[in-house]
């Protein structure tokens, strides 16, 4: 996490989508261009991110030994799951992180939560959000990028290039097309945080709006800080 250096605090941009939306490429794309701009940047992910959380994550997506034999994972589990994997993460990796000026790029993050066991499974989403609040005590990402595409053609590019599928990736498409109905609708409720980018364009086109979306927010958030 070499680069620049100083006392202004870090900040957080979170990158969401569907299953197959290239989200984790770009991500790893965004964090070269900032690096090569001379920022301190840290690529992280969820569920994970620490030791603990990626523990739970194998749980969660039931990629662990002899998950395919295991009990059913309630929704509410799965939540909760979710929930102390972001406990961990906040505590141990990325609130350290921000408080050191670096700039943290986290693969998913609350909007998957709700999009997922919120309008995927059907669980409240205002209770969803009560519990992130007690889980990232007050945490929030200052950009959202969604790399949108049809739940389809997300699947279809996952089950294409992936030789083993997880536990989600194996979901009826109907589930996956409640969870991306769910992300457009975080959208519509908060347009100035999520900016929806179309990842059926070409990947360098992706990468270079993305790339205009994260500039724009660091002259914010270095103008912000300078007053």
């Amino acid at each position: 996490m070499g680069g620049k250096r100083g006392g202004k605090r870090g900040l957080l941009i979170t990158v969401e989508g569907v299953e197959g939306s290239g989200k984790t490429t770009q991500c790893a794309r965004l964090a070269k261009r900032l690096r090569e701009a001379g920022h301190r940047v840290l690529e992280t992910r969820e569920p994970g991110g620490t030791p603990l959380a990626e523990q739970i994550r194998s749980l969660f997506l039931g990629t662990a030994a002899g998950a395919e034999r295991a009990e059913p994972i309630t929704p509410e589990s799965e939540a909760l799951l979710v929930f102390a994997c972001r406990s961990q993460h906040i505590s141990q990796v990325i609130e350290p992180a921000i408080r050191q000026g670096v700039i943290v790029l986290c693969d998913r993050f609350l909007d998957s939560t709700l999009a997922y066991q919120g309008y995927g499974r059907g669980l409240d989403v205002k209770t969803l959000r009560t519990l992130n609040r007690f889980a990232a005590k007050g945490l929030a990402p200052s950009l959202t990028l969604l790399f949108d595409l049809p739940a389809q053609t997300g699947l279809a590019r996952r089950r294409r290039n992936d030789l083993e599928l997880n536990r989600l990736d194996r979901e009826a498409k109907q589930f996956h097309e409640r969870v991306r109905r769910g992300f457009l609708a975080l959208t519509a409720k908060e347009p100035r945080r999520i900016k929806v980018l179309d990842a059926r364009a070409d990947p360098d086109q992706v990468e270079a709006a993305a790339w205009t979306l994260v500039q724009r927010c660091l002259a914010k958030h270095q103008k912000v800080s300078k007053s």
